[in-house]
This record gives structure tokens, sequence and C-alpha cells, in this order.
């Protein structure tokens, strides 16, 4: 999933907008509020997604190797609360159960990711192949098919073995390409002959600017102004090699397909009458998705990254950029190593011109190499985590980027929702299902539009650990009870509006529709007196696992003291 944007309150200013700001581009001709009531085609693929740190607990067993995320959230400090992924939703231990919520949704597709110290501890091959860990995924593999649901399978979501982290550098090292072709082959070797959707990275802007530029994120490299490009750069190259791997030696025989799932927010220029504004919102989208998609459709960099990195690097003195470069022959290796391409989404934000201070005595990094500021309109709703504001029609602008960008390619959303971030437990969140409503919706305007979308992926199935916001907040269409050892899961009232999308192929009508919106949250409020009474049922459980064989212990040996004093009276 994509976690928190790293982007702290100054980062984000609060913009009052005019009006003209928030009117449409020409491919788009319908205004933000209009709905378009109408079907996917058929064969469209629906689906929920999850990730493996995120979800499947069991961090240290069945001989699972240490991640950095198991290192990074060991240390205090580092994840709202102290919380970590030790546990998380238990979902090493709970595949038929999951599945079985699958099936209720009616799901076509279940997107998840092989952790990659669970089937090689160490992240080098040739140290030791867990075969436990490769049983794991063959039994979710198999009751995926066995229950008519596709696995759409991602082999890095952030959870690199922490050894290779100490021995090299993480993906600050070249040597990370070669670890992660033998732990990728591996993978096609042993579940391949089962699995037609690869994806090589999820979200890999987080694995760099997070993890190698801000710090808030495992392994918690704060390198600024070089640690996040040099990162992307062996990811990119780890990506294609990965992808020429799969097309020599298994395509063939196997005939799946390799893509790589790219998040990205659309930004939309404040004033579309200012042409700096204009430029200012098509370098954000470079520097965020265009950063990795360009090099894969065009093999290189977006020229504005090469350009402004260039400038401000020539400014500070230094001798050559600080964007990496690639050779006349890399450039040919990485260019259409994509069968299809990952979208992730979740909002969009308001664009304008920054000059940024830039010279000997400015700090570097890559927030301020490129020229701009954000901005959010207060009126967009935001229920839950503070980077996310509904903003539905940024999805269809992005997603005609995409195709006006790189060729119209076949697109699979791999990620899109809405998190809630309340105390209390709500089992009826009328947010997440406006927000799929409406998200859905512009998709389906964009596939009117000639975009070339094969499925969906809504984040996600379950509540789980959100990475440095730790259990604080929801991105499920299930809740779970993270206070009950045993993780139960309870479904919300989207899990109602999501499947009757799902089982209708998108809106037949209006009437309809508001009908889904009105039984869903019904539903929900059954199951809300359900979840209000569980914490007396974890309360009960308490003292019978707890207080009850306690009192017998104690009494058993207060027995036993008596008895002997008894016996001593006697004698």
């Amino acid at each position: 999933m994509l976690p928190r944007c790293t982007f702290s309150v100054c980062h984000v200013f609060m913009l009052v907008l005019c009006l003209s700001a928030a009117e449409d581009f020409d491919w788009t001709k319908n205004n933000h509020g209009s709905f378009y009531y109408g079907t996917f085609p058929a064969g469209f693929s629906w689906g929920a997604g999850s990730s493996a740190y995120q979800t499947e607990g069991a961090w240290d067993k069945d001989g699972k190797g240490l991640s950095i995320w198991d290192v990074f959230s060991h240390k205090k400090g580092k994840i709202q609360q102290n919380e970590t992924g030790d546990a998380s939703c238990e979902g090493y231990y709970k595949v038929k159960d999951d599945i079985s919520l699958m099936k209720e949704l009616k799901l076509n597709h279940y997107r998840f990711s092989i952790s990659w110290p669970r089937l090689i501890p160490t992240g080098i091959k040739s140290d030791h192949i867990n075969e436990k860990g490769i049983q794991y995924y063959n039994e979710l593999i198999d009751h995926l098919l066995e229950n008519k649901i596709t696995p759409i399978v991602t082999l890095y979501h952030w959870d690199l073995p922490q050894v290779l982290q100490e021995k090299y550098g993480g993906w600050q090292n070249i040597s990370m390409v070669n670890h992660f072709n033998e732990f990728a082959n591996l993978c096609f070797e042993r579940f391949g002959n089962r699995i037609k959707y690869w994806i090589t990275f999820n979200n890999p802007w987080s694995v760099a600017v997070e993890g190698y530029e801000t710090g808030e994120h495992a392994p918690g490299l704060k390198l600024r102004g070089t640690g996040a490009y040099r990162a992307a750069h062996h990811i990119i190259k780890a990506h294609a090699k990965v992808w020429h791997t799969y097309d020599i030696q298994w395509r063939a025989k196997q005939k799946g397909l390799v893509g790589i799932s790219l998040s990205g927010d659309w930004g939309e220029p404040v004033d579309i009458s200012n042409q700096k504004d204009i430029e200012a919102a098509e370098r954000y989208v470079q520097f965020y998705l265009g950063w990795f998609a360009t090099p894969i459709f065009h093999g290189d960099y977006p020229q504005v990254m090469k350009d402004f990195i260039g400038k401000k690097s020539v400014q500070q003195g230094l001798g050559m950029s600080r964007l990496p470069t690639f050779s006349p022959q890399e450039k040919s290796y990485i260019k259409g190593t994509c069968d299809f391409l990952g979208v992730g989404h979740f909002t969009t934000r308001y664009i304008t011109q920054k000059n940024n201070p830039s010279g000997r005595s400015s700090s570097s990094s890559y927030f301020t190499d490129r020229d701009l500021a954000e901005l959010v309109d207060p009126r967009w709703p935001d229920p839950g985590s503070e980077w996310l504001y509904s903003v539905p029609w940024g999805f269809r602008r992005l997603l005609n980027f995409v195709k006006t960008q790189y060729g119209n390619p076949m697109i699979y959303v791999t990620e899109n929702g809405v998190s809630e971030k309340m105390l209390c437990t709500e089992l009826c969140d009328d947010w997440r299902i406006q927000y799929f409503k409406d998200y859905i919706n512009e998709m389906l305007k964009a596939m009117k539009d000639g975009v070339n979308v094969k499925g969906y992926t809504a984040w996600s199935l379950l509540d789980k650990f959100e990475w440095d916001e730790g259990y604080s907040e929801r991105f499920g269409l299930y809740y779970v009870d993270f206070r009950n050892k045993n993780k139960p899961r309870y479904p919300k009232a989207s899990v109602q509006f999501y499947k009757r999308i799902i089982s209708s192929n998108g809106f037949p009508n209006q009437r309809e529709v508001e009908n889904w919106r009105r039984k869903a949250v019904e539903t929900c409020s059954s199951s809300n007196q359900l979840l209000a009474a569980d914490p007396l049922t974890s309360h009960m459980e308490m003292v019978t696992e707890i207080v009850v064989p306690t009192v017998c212990t104690l009494s058993i040996l207060l027995s036993a003291i008596f008895l002997m004093f008894l016996l001593r009276r006697r004698n």
C-alpha cells in the first residue's frame, strides 16, 4: 500500500482555491461532480490486496530471517506507539479464513507479496532456502486457485532481508540487483507454473524516498539529495534484470506477465492559465511516477529531472549531477521491460511554482530539487491519513497521463483506497463507500477515454500494520481486532457495497446504486453491535485463560502448605 507520503505539515499549505483552478483539462469534458452510470467490459478483474510484512505476522517463525522492517519497527520511537508487525493480522496462520472472505466478496484476483527473508533468510540464495516458507506460499497459491481467485504476486513490498542491509547497505549497493534477481528466479522456479501476473516492486518511490532520503521508513537512512536517487537507480536496474530473466528463461514455458506497481498522486496546476504552474504540476508527476515509468517505457529518466537535478548540482559546486546516469547499453536494456503497469493512486495535490534556494551553502534534497509547492483545498474530505484527501477526478487525470506518456500500456490498478483514523470502532464506513464509488467511477470514465485498464485492486482486504503509523490507521474492507489474540475479522459496510459493484461489474443505474449504499449501512449496524460486545468476549477469554489457571495454581499451593502444616502438627 502507499504509506503516509513524505510531506510534513510544512510541505502542504492550505489554500482556498479560486474556481478557475478547478476546471478540467481538455481531455476531461465532464465536470467534477458528474457521475457516469455504466458497466465495465466483460472480463474486467476485481480484486483486493495486501503485503507480507503488513499482514502475515509470524516474524520469527518457521525459519524466516529478519527483514529491515523487523529491525526498524523494534527500535523505540520509529513507529507510533512503538508498535510492530510481529503478529499483525496473523495471516500466516489464517490462509483459509482469509480466502473465505475473498469468496464472500466475489473477488476475481488477490494481490499479495512474497517475503524475501521468509524464503531466503539472509537474502543470499547460496546460503540457505527455507522450504517451510516455500510451503506456506504454495498453500496460499493453491487455495486461491482452488477457489477460482487469480493470484497477483508482488516480489518486493519493502521487506528487504536485514543481512543485505547490514552487509551491503541495501539498495544503495549495486549488488542488490543480482541478489534480487536470484530471489525472483527462485519464485519463478517454485511458483511460476501457477502464477500469471508478477509485480517486481511495489511503489519504489517510497522505498527510495522514505527509506533513504527522509528515514521515516526502514532502513531509516537520511542520505539527503543522493540516497533516494541511488536507491531508485538500482531498483530500476533490478526490475529490468528480473524482467529479462523471466523473458529468457520462463516466459515460453509459463506464459506469464511481469510488470511493476508505481504509485503516483496527481498534480493539478493551481492556475491553469499560468505556464509556470502548469510546468510545476507536470514536474510533480514526473518526479513521482515518471521517475520510474519513463526509464522503463522510454529508456531514461524524465528530461525535467535530469535538467533540474543537474542544474542544482552545478550550483552546489558538484562535479556531476546527483542523479545517476544510464549507459547507452543500460538504456536499451531497461526500455520496454513492462508487460503491464500497476498503478497505485490515492490522492491529488494542487501544485504551484516555488523557487527553492540553490547554491554552495544550500542543502540538497529530493523535495527542494522539484521547485514546487503542494497545496490542498480545505473542502476536500480527509477522513483518515493526514496526507490522503478524497479527490476522485485526479484519478482520471493520472490514468490519462499514463495513456498519453507511455503509449497506452495495459494497466492494472494495484492500490486504491482510503483509511480511517479514529479511536472508537466503526464498521459503518460510509466515507469509504463514497471513496470507492467516486474513484471507481472516475476509472470507468478514463476507460471511456480509451485508457487500457484491465483490473482494479481495492486497498486493502484487511486492516493491517501501516508502517510508521502502526495500527493507528485502517485501510481494510474488513476490520481486524488487534486487541484479541485471535485477530478476528469483521466486515465493514464497504464490503457489501464493493461486493455489489463486483457482482454488477459497475454501476447499472442511480436507483440501484443508492439502494446498495442503504443496504450496506443497514447491515453494518448489526455488525457494530456484535463488535461492541467483543471487548467483553476478550475480557472473558482473559479470565478463562489467565485468571482461572492462576487461581487454581494458588489454590493447589495453599492446599499443599496447609497439608504440610497439619502433618507437622500430628508429628
